[in-house]
């Protein structure tokens, strides 16, 4: 399969793009794993990507789309990808159209998941990430807690709520994506690619994929 999952942060773009992952064989990228891969490659657009990246800089669009390119001709994307809050502008919407016209690759379907804004808010107002670099295991504390309070389940360490879950930056996150990146769905749905699907739970939403997409 290949599918764009659209989403507000805590709409659970990442579960549902793991769990999807485990159907096909496809592969999740996001931006950041890709810019990451990049880095520690140390390919030509690594090097320059790290160099915004060490400085605290957003990485330009042309540099993104270069790495994009490459990360798509990989082998491991034969089977398909799902792209995980990726594109997150119309101008990285146009970009990656042109890209996949290039690449004569064609989506099967842009997922929009419509979680209602209290879900989310109550969803990382009450997550929880371990705060060792190399783990970073996440658990919510209503639905998912660590079997020792405070402590990571697979290493130990302690498991903190990050700066961008407290109350009021989750209330700027979701007004930033209503202001920069809701507009994709637009954007989508003028191309006739994308699917609008309403569910609070991972596992209603990978259903209503599957059975978008006959699998």
């Amino acid at each position: 399969m290949k599918l764009i999952l659209l989403g507000a942060p805590g709409a659970g773009k990442g579960t549902v793009a793991k769990v999807l992952t485990s159907i096909d064989g496809s592969v999740q990228i996001s931006t950041g794993d890709i810019l990451r891969g990049a880095v520690q490659a140390g390919t030509e657009l690594g090097k320059e990507a790290q160099g915004y990246m060490d400085r605290g800089d957003l990485v330009p669009d042309s540099l993104i789309m270069g790495i994009m390119e490459s990360r798509l001709q990989e082998d491991d994307c034969a089977n398909g990808f799902l792209l995980d809050g990726f594109p997150r502008t119309i101008p990285q919407a146009e970009a990656l159209s042109l890209l996949l016209d290039k690449l004569n690759i064609k989506l099967d379907m842009v997922v929009d998941i419509d979680v209602p804004r209290d879900v989310i808010f109550d969803r990382l107002c009450t997550r929880r990430t371990c705060e060792n670099t190399d783990c970073q295991a996440i658990y919510n504390i209503k639905s998912m807690p660590p079997k020792v309070e405070g402590k990571c389940d697979k290493c130990g360490s302690a498991i903190v709520q990050r700066a961008d879950e407290t109350e009021e930056a989750i209330g700027h996150r979701l007004d930033t994506y209503n202001e920069k990146t809701a507009p994709l769905a637009g954007f989508y749905d003028k191309l006739g690619l994308k699917k609008t699907i309403t569910g609070t739970s991972s596992e209603a939403v990978v259903a209503a994929i599957r059975a978008e997409l006959g699998i």
